[in-house]
């Protein structure tokens, strides 16, 4: 289902790849976020994603009273403190995305996949 803004003289429409793309390029800018990651669910493993791959880690569901729903799947920096990088990505992609969409994030979950050592 996609998302719907009423503007008074139409309806907007937004694809949800289209909000999967723009949170996924905010995940990354938090910091202690290494990146999205993919999850095989045939062999179990966790596959750190290119930067143009972004909203595969990201799972974008819309209700039907228009709220948006965000799973994440992260890969965090080796040695940040996990929560602190939770609390600073759930605040960042809930302002940004709802100013982005002019709608409500109603639930976003955040599954840490995931840690790597950065160069």
């Amino acid at each position: 289902m996609n998302g719907r803004i009423d503007s008074g003289i139409g309806q907007i429409t937004i694809d949800t790849d289209v909000i999967s793309t723009y949170a996924g390029s905010v995940a990354v800018e938090c910091f202690g976020i290494v990146g999205m990651a993919a999850v095989s669910m045939r062999d179990g493993l966790v596959k750190l994603l290119r930067r143009d791959s972004l909203k595969h880690g990201i799972t974008v569901r819309i209700t039907k009273d228009n709220k948006i729903q965000l799973d994440f799947h992260v890969i965090v920096a080796y040695g940040t403190n996990i929560s602190a990088v939770a609390d600073n990505l759930f605040s960042s992609v809930k302002y940004k995305v709802e100013d982005f969409t002019g709608m409500e994030i109603e639930k976003l979950d955040i599954y840490i996949e995931g840690v790597r050592a950065i160069d």
